[in-house]
C-alpha cells in the first residue's frame, strides 16, 4: 500500500459559500488557512482542513458601507462568533467512492457531513472540487430560521448554506534517509 500526503495550496484553493433567503441569495469568499490531503494506492483516504472564519468577504453587496455592516453581522454572534471562533475545521473520517464523511466544526460545534467530491491526481499534483451543503442551525446560527422564529415572512434566511470547496495541493515529498 502506498500512502502519500499532499498538502493544500491555500494561494490555489478557494472556497465559496452562497446563503439564500425567501428574497434572494448573498454570496463571498472565505479562505482556508492550510490543509492536507491523504492518498493511499491512488484513492482519497482522509485529510483535514482549518477554515480562517474571519477571512469571510461578501462579494454581492458592492456598496462599501452595506458589505462592511454586513460583514460585520456575519462576524457577530448571530452567525459565526469570529472573534470567539475565529476558525473552522473539517476532518475526513471515511471516503467511499468519491462520497466523503466528516466532521465539521463551526463555533465549537461538531456535526456529521457528507457530500461528493471529485479528485484528481498528477504527479505531485492533487486537485479536488466538491458542494458541502450545511445545515446552519446545527452549530447553533439560529438567526431568521424558520424553525426557531415563526412570521419572519420574507425576512426568512434558509438554514441550508453551500460552501463549494476547490482545493490544489502539492505532494508533500519524505526526506530520503541517508
Amino acid at each position: 500500500m502506498r500512502t502519500q500526503k499532499f498538502n493544500v495550496a491555500v494561494a490555489q484553493s478557494n472556497i465559496e459559500w452562497v446563503g439564500r433567503k425567501v428574497t434572494g441569495a448573498h454570496n463571498g469568499t472565505i479562505n482556508l488557512k492550510e490543509g492536507e490531503l491523504i492518498v493511499s494506492d491512488g484513492q482519497l483516504a482522509g485529510g483535514k482542513f482549518i477554515v480562517d472564519t474571519a477571512s469571510i468577504t461578501i462579494l454581492d453587496i458592492t456598496d462599501p458601507e452595506t458589505n462592511a455592516q454586513f460583514a460585520g453581522h456575519l462576524a457577530s454572534d448571530d452567525f459565526f462568533s469570529i472573534d470567539r471562533y475565529p476558525e473552522s475545521y473539517f476532518e475526513i473520517s471515511k471516503v467511499s467512492n468519491n462520497h466523503v464523511e466528516g466532521s465539521l466544526t463551526i463555533k465549537g460545534i461538531t456535526n456529521p457531513v457528507g457530500f461528493d467530491m471529485t479528485v484528481a491526481v498528477n504527479d505531485n499534483t492533487l486537485t479536488a472540487s466538491g458542494k458541502m451543503i450545511v445545515d446552519r442551525t446545527q452549530f447553533g446560527i439560529k438567526f431568521r430560521s424558520g424553525n426557531f422564529f415563526q412570521n419572519l415572512g420574507d425576512t426568512l434566511i434558509y438554514n441550508d448554506f453551500e460552501l463549494n470547496v476547490s482545493l490544489t495541493a502539492k505532494l508533500v515529498t519524505e526526506p530520503v534517509s541517508a
